[in-house]
């Protein structure tokens, strides 16, 4: 009878194990999903909150753009010194400390928010985000791939997820902020509170996920990311980094300054508001990447554009008449826009590149992008200094707009000429 019962316990074993096997990957790819969308959307829960701190300890315009920007500095140091290292070590061992690193970052928002404490909040948040973003896109592609469904599927389920967790992520957090900042008390505080309780959580059961990484062995000697564009693909790729960058300009201006243009120039003082502002903005961005995951890159750079450039039109009109639905319908239009504009010359500047230096390509290009989320914003805090907010907006987002269309022409251009095998290799 033991034998039998063997026998008849063996194929239920080989039928159970795979299953147990795909359930634990689609757990591991649902907890990193969430825990890449609560950490994107920590990176941005004091959009809302700047005014406060502004308000608090008097600082200017610029003080915040400085504030705001020293997070790329953080993103970018991260990306380029440990953001290729889970190929070595492993997905968890990088994402798991990045989500820590960010707990790091609110306990110091919340105990040192004085104006070196924000600075350290924002740099060490920047480190997290750098390490998280292509950590985590890889580990979802591996972990979609272990799962039943992905064993035989494209990996375009794993790329929409992460698409939304990263843009909306970024949107989900200052509007949770700007919520607690309206409705609750301790607004400089309870946000960072609810976000580090979140991530502690988030980072216990990203840690029971299972591993994806084939570690190679012996591990290779740690270099930093190399930097480097080919000769052949320097055309694509600078007009595809001129549209990122523009693209991300966009996003600067709505996670700092657009509260204090809604305060200082439309008179809308909520917090809530000023989540919310931020929330659509990012959200239209994920949406329109999701929406149009299956259409052509030659589709994609020509709408871009065409939704960014009125998008930007609405969003100055609005700071001019005041209308805050215009800059609202204008930052939706925009976000959605820059999101399209974004994705197509990422995957430009990814097809741009061989195979063996498509990395080295991406990490140029993520460089240029980040250059765009900082400089740019620096620079209107700068001039609002000595300009009225309306003529800076219309400067900027005359500037945006027309690097944003030039850029996607220029990688139309370069892609047709490609496609046509007029391009030399």
């Amino acid at each position: 009878m033991s034998t039998i019962s063997a026998q008849q316990l063996q194929p239920d074993g080989h039928r159970h194990g795979p299953m147990r096997r795909h359930r634990h990957h689609s757990f591991g790819f649902w907890i990193t999903t969430l825990a890449f969308l609560v950490n994107m959307g920590f990176s941005a829960v004091p959009t809302p909150l700047y005014v406060l701190y502004q308000r608090r300890d008097h600082f200017s315009t610029i003080m915040i753009t400085v504030v705001f920007a020293v997070y790329a500095v953080g993103v970018i140091a991260s990306l380029f010194l440990a953001g290729h290292v889970s190929d070595w070590i492993g997905r968890k061992r990088v994402l798991v400390p990045a989500l820590l690193l960010n707990i790091v970052s609110a306990l110091i928002f919340v105990f040192a928010p004085s104006l070196p404490g924000l600075l350290v909040a924002r740099i060490v948040s920047g480190v997290s985000v750098g390490l998280t973003t292509a950590t985590a896109t890889a580990y979802l592609t591996e972990l979609h791939l272990g799962t039943w469904r992905g064993r035989t599927g494209s990996p375009r389920r794993s790329q929409v997820v992460a698409t939304a967790a990263n843009l909306g992520g970024i949107g989900f957090g200052p509007l949770v902020a700007g919520l607690l900042a309206q409705y609750a008390p301790q607004p400089l505080v309870l946000p960072y509170v609810v976000f580090l309780v979140a991530l502690a959580v988030l980072a216990a059961l990203v840690a029971l996920a299972p591993e994806t990484a084939d570690l190679p062995d012996p591990a290779p000697r740690y270099r930093p990311q190399r930097i480097a564009v080919p000769v052949h693909a320097r055309r694509m790729f600078f007009a595809a980094v001129t549209a990122a960058l523009a693209s991300f300009a966009v996003y600067g201006n709505f996670t700092s300054l657009a509260p204090s243009f809604l305060a200082g120039t439309l008179h809308e003082s909520s917090h809530a508001v000023a989540g919310a502002v931020a929330f659509a903005t990012f959200a239209a961005g994920a949406t329109a990447q999701v929406v149009l995951i299956r259409a052509g890159l030659t589709f994609t750079l020509r709408t871009g554009p065409l939704v960014l450039v009125p998008g930007l039109a609405l969003l100055v009109a609005g700071i001019w008449l005041p209308s805050l639905a215009m800059f609202v319908i204008g930052g939706v239009l925009a976000g959605a826009g820059a999101g399209l504009a974004f994705r197509s010359a990422l995957i430009a500047a990814g097809a741009a590149a061989p195979a063996e230096s498509r990395a080295e390509v991406l990490a140029s290009f993520f460089l240029g992008a980040y250059v765009g989320l900082s400089v740019p914003v620096v620079g209107l805090g700068i001039a609002t200094q000595y300009v009225s907010a309306r003529v800076v907006m219309l400067v900027f987002v005359v500037i945006v707009g027309a690097a944003v269309t030039l850029g996607t022409r220029m990688v139309l251009a370069s892609y047709v000429r490609d496609e046509l095998g007029a391009s030399p290799r």
